[in-house]
């Protein structure tokens, strides 16, 4: 089964604050590298979207998309929906996570 793959806006937003913060710190052809990246790893999870780490705290999977960026998501069997929640970077305090899950 492929998953269909849904953004909730926090995901949305958070992918577009990672691809800006990407373009301020070194430049255009790194926030390609980075789009390519997702897109890859969107493909490879909306096949087998179990391959990420569960965790249990959050009730989400997540999924190391590059060096400074994590992926969390969720999905349903019985709908066949992969739920994009939030890209992480990954310098960020861990303390404020919880905040967005």
């Amino acid at each position: 089964m492929i998953y269909k793959i849904s953004w909730d806006s926090i995901a949305l937003d958070s992918y577009f604050e990672e691809s800006d913060f990407i373009l301020r710190k070194w430049n255009q052809e790194e926030v390609e590298k980075f789009q390519i990246l997702v897109k890859e790893n969107l493909l490879r999870l909306s096949k087998n979207p179990d391959i990420g780490n569960y965790i249990a705290v959050f009730n989400v999977f997540s999924i190391v998309v590059s060096k400074q960026t994590t992926l969390f998501y969720t999905f349903e069997i019985e709908t066949g929906v992969l739920k994009l929640h939030l890209f992480w970077n990954n310098l960020k305090n861990p303390d404020d996570l919880k905040n967005f899950l």
